[in-house]
């Protein structure tokens, strides 16, 4: 198969060769040699005609022309300029494919504002169309373009990602492990994630020092609803597990000092059953959510001059 063979390692070893350069190890260039895996991820994207694929990482285009020949449209980001010149040889035969050579992060909170456009008037082609991430991320870059998209409006409904694997963990960790974090919280909120297969180093070209995992995300409308405010709520656990093992109490005091007092705190905490010793990594997902939104509503009530009516309400 002629896609196919662009992602062995002998084809990528002499493409390298012929072009005089070499993968780039500061921008995670480890690209996947393992045929098998490939099929896997796009197997698992359960990709058709009404997909808009996001592909952050498009290397030499090996995976992305896997995509092109299932999915309606595919918008694939390559930051390098020496691989977005082998990508776009790859890929040109295929009219529904978008290759980018920018940086598909604007910043660690956002991601670019060509990407966000480019995505956008794929799907607005159709409105059936719907929205799945699918790459080998690099490494560097995987938990702001996961974290981002999960924090965008947009209409995604799948995820298929090749990461680092302790940064699996951390997204599927449970309560009271040391990978449990605010990145745990954030995306399993909002989001049903799974740990699909453990990938060692032999599968990429450089191999890299650590394992990885190809992990998946599906979207949960239900949870993201009982979120009263996403961004405050992204806000207040990325604050609070920067202080993980101290009182939770103690470090929403030092949050809030100017909304909220100590003893309102302590008495909001006892309302809602959560011990005064306790500490953020010891509460589930679904009780950091709830105290959240109490937290929220109490400081948006108190702004409009009901902070008791808000808080209980919530």
């Amino acid at each position: 198969m002629k896609d196919a063979e662009r992602q062995t390692r002998s084809h990528l070893m002499e493409l390298f060769e012929q072009h005089g350069f070499h993968p780039r190890t500061a921008l995670g260039q480890n690209f996947l040699i393992d045929l098998n895996i490939v099929d896997y991820i796009v197997r698992h994207a359960k990709l058709d005609e009404n997909d808009v694929v996001l592909e952050v990482g498009a290397g030499t285009g090996g995976m992305t022309t896997f995509m092109a020949q299932e999915a309606g449209s595919v918008v694939s980001i390559e930051l390098d300029h020496n691989m977005f010149a082998l990508a776009s040889a790859v890929v040109e035969d295929y009219d529904h494919v978008r290759l980018l050579n920018i940086d598909a992060l604007r910043n660690k909170n956002n991601f670019s504002d060509e990407v966000i456009q480019a995505v956008e008037e794929e799907l607005a082609i159709d409105d059936k169309r719907k929205l799945k991430l699918i790459s080998n991320l690099p490494y560097s870059i995987a938990t702001p373009v996961v974290s981002n998209l999960v924090a965008t409006e947009l209409p995604w409904s799948r995820i298929v990602v090749t990461i680092q694997w302790e940064l699996g963990l951390r997204m599927c960790a449970k309560p009271s492990t040391s990978q449990y974090g605010a990145l745990s919280v954030w995306l399993q909120a909002q989001c049903e994630v799974k740990i699909l297969k453990k990938l060692g180093p032999t599968v990429f070209w450089p191999r890299p020092k650590v394992e990885s995992a190809i992990v998946r995300l599906i979207p949960n409308p239900k949870k993201r609803k009982r979120i009263v405010d996403r961004e405050f709520f992204h806000d207040f656990i990325r604050r609070l597990f920067h202080h993980r093992r101290k009182l939770m109490r103690s470090v929403l005091v030092g949050m809030y000092r100017k909304q909220l007092t100590k003893p309102e705190i302590d008495s909001l905490l006892e309302r809602h059953e959560v011990p005064l010793t306790a500490r953020a990594e010891e509460l589930s997902v679904e009780k950091l959510v709830e105290i959240s939104n109490v937290v929220c509503c109490y400081i948006q009530g108190a702004n409009s001059g009901q902070p008791d009516d808000q808080a209980n309400a919530s």
